[in-house]
């Protein structure tokens, strides 16, 4: 685990020097794959499906709660980004929480503000089939107290993100990614959360997609 960890920790920290200043952060597309989150200590947070809607800025991740970690979460997250709101949904007992998005920051689109930090490529460049060509972005999170390295692939595949907080920092890996949304209504808020109040933030609390997992 820990080895794994460290692999695409270098990936995502690791770039050659051609940095070009005149780099624009490209916009992934629509996708629908696997999200893994692990915190530098090895421990698995979540993992999960996600359905990621680029234009309507929508996303929906489910973490796997078979899977075989003590350590991972049970999540079903809605996120609407544009809107500013988020549903906590729990199935099961078919009810859930509609609360404020403080941070719409989350690791399949690199922010606007980010900056270029290079290309970096994994495995061969020399070999067909066996290197992976990235670009690094890096940024700061003012409203979560912490910065990040972004990596994505040519085509702005999300690849792997590294977050650093003051209290904690973790990794979000993406896997499995297809370029489409395969259930659309996976993203459409379901009826145990309609007309659900919104619900009040404590004063210093900042919801956000990456406060889950802190």
């Amino acid at each position: 685990m820990y080895a794994a960890i460290a692999l695409v920790a270098f990936m995502c920290l690791t770039a050659s020097t051609r940095a070009d200043q005149h780099h624009q952060p490209c916009h992934a597309p629509n996708m629908t794959g696997f999200m893994s989150v692990l915190s530098l200590k090895g421990d698995v947070k979540a993992f999960g499906a996600f359905t990621y809607d680029s234009m309507g800025k929508k996303l929906r991740f489910r973490s796997n709660e078979s899977h075989p970690t003590n350590t991972s979460m049970g999540l079903d997250l809605l996120m609407f980004f544009d809107e500013g709101i988020f549903y906590e949904i729990d199935s099961k007992n078919r009810s859930c929480e509609k609360k404020t998005l403080q941070c719409t920051q989350h690791p399949l689109d690199i922010p606007d503000d980010a900056t270029f930090l290079g290309t970096v490529n994994t495995g061969s460049a020399s070999i067909e089939g066996e290197g992976l060509k990235t670009d690094v972005w890096t940024g700061s999170m003012p409203d979560m107290k912490g910065h990040y390295s972004m990596s994505v692939t040519m085509g702005c595949l999300p690849v792997c993100t590294m977050y650093y907080h003051e209290s904690t920092s973790f990794m979000v890996s993406i896997t499995e990614v297809e370029v489409e949304i395969k259930d659309p209504d996976l993203l459409v808020v379901p009826a145990c959360c309609l007309g659900q109040p919104l619900e009040e933030t404590p004063e210093g609390t900042v919801h956000s997609f990456l406060n889950e997992f802190m």
